[in-house]
């Protein structure tokens, strides 16, 4: 449920010096810096990540989104001239709509395109390859049609990862590849990682395990649904892209199982809990296992059901996992989070993808 009440959307804004924007990861994922928040009392702690099995119990259940990030990013250059560059979502096919195709490779993708805006267009890639862009749907992606079948195999080849533009390197690094997965990723499908989870190491997942907090996956297909920018005023305007999930009868059931048993429930990241609330049914008071494209749109006035504590980056201005995040602190329909923003921004935190972590609980 989400209240009635007018959002504008430059309530959620906020100065980020760009100096805050994490550029690269810390060589140790879990000495990432960790703000922890309580809702009730309003009090907050500065610690590190590995110190936060001291904010967990014996029965906490973690939820994991287990999705893998796919090197989804072509440079190319049009026939004409000059370069281009292809951001490819998800396979499709002429029987299928968008999002019913498992990720294997195809001549038909959607896209995001830079430098190239027009139907009919070529664009050529190496090994003789090109992708003609056909026709652009209204939430600003477009259908390309690549000249022959084995894109995905192609990507593995000349693919990078997908990484975020507000990291802004003059090279290529390498260890993207690994650095930009979490260490449980395994079901392959998202142009963009849950980076809350980035902080984790098998390490310290271990450690939680031995002190008897329980770990499950879900798996969401992070794509151009979170990231797609927020255009309408209004917030409330604003409408999610379907994004792809997983959640299995025995995750379902163990889901439940700490339900009933009055466990918490701990979302690690905005797509893990987003899918929670997606398969959560209100009315029976029960987890759904199943899998389908969630479409939940969160923001402040919503009432949470599924989670009970969450694990989150400090997120862009304006964006949907920020709303997500100040729903989660506070029902008030607001920037309920501007004061920990604040201070993460004097307290010289690292912000988005590559940066530090808040624990609201």
């Amino acid at each position: 449920m989400i209240a009635d009440t007018a959002l504008r959307l430059t309530e959620f804004d906020y100065a980020l010096p760009p100096e805050r924007i994490a550029q690269s990861p810390l060589e140790a994922r879990d000495h990432s810096r960790l703000m922890v928040l309580d809702r009730q009392n309003r009090s907050m702690q500065h610690r590190t990540f590995r110190e936060i099995g001291e904010f967990l119990r014996a029965g906490d259940v973690l939820v994991l989104n287990a999705t893998r990030v796919f090197p989804a990013r072509l440079r190319g250059r049009k026939r004409s001239g000059g370069k281009a560059e292809l951001l490819l979502l998800e396979p499709l096919a002429p029987s299928l709509s968008p999002g019913e195709r498992p990720l294997g490779g195809g001549s038909r993708w959607r896209a995001l395109v830079r430098g190239a805006s027009a139907p009919g267009v070529d664009v050529v890639f190496p090994e003789n390859l090109s992708a003609r862009l056909e026709t652009l749907g209204a939430g600003g992606e477009w259908i390309v049609c690549f000249s022959r079948e084995g894109v995905r195999a192609y990507l593995d080849r000349h693919g990078e990862m997908p990484l975020p533009p507000y990291i802004k390197r003059l090279e290529k690094n390498m260890k993207d590849s690994e650095t930009y997965q979490t260490v449980f990723a395994r079901e392959e499908g998202s142009i963009a990682a849950p980076t809350a989870g980035f902080h984790f190491t098998g390490a310290l997942l271990k450690q939680l395990g031995v002190q008897g907090v329980k770990t499950i996956e879900v798996v969401l297909h992070v794509g151009w649904g979170t990231f797609r920018p927020i255009r309408t005023e209004n917030i409330q305007d604003h409408a999610m892209l379907p994004e792809n999930y997983q959640v299995s009868a025995e995750t379902a059931a163990k889901l439940n199982a700490a339900r009933r048993d009055g466990r918490r429930i701990i979302a690690v990241g905005t797509t893990s809990a987003r899918t929670l609330e997606s398969v959560y049914d209100p009315d029976n008071f029960r987890f759904r296992a199943g899998s389908g494209a969630a479409k939940l749109f969160i923001y402040p006035g919503y009432r949470f059901r599924g989670v009970d504590a969450l694990i989150t980056n400090f997120h862009l201005p304006h964006s949907t996992p920020l709303l997500l995040a100040c729903a989660f602190y506070s029902g008030e329909p607001s920037f309920s989070l501007r004061v920990a923003y604040d201070e993460a921004i004097r307290g010289e935190y690292r912000f988005y993808s590559y940066g530090d972590a808040m624990f609201i609980q």
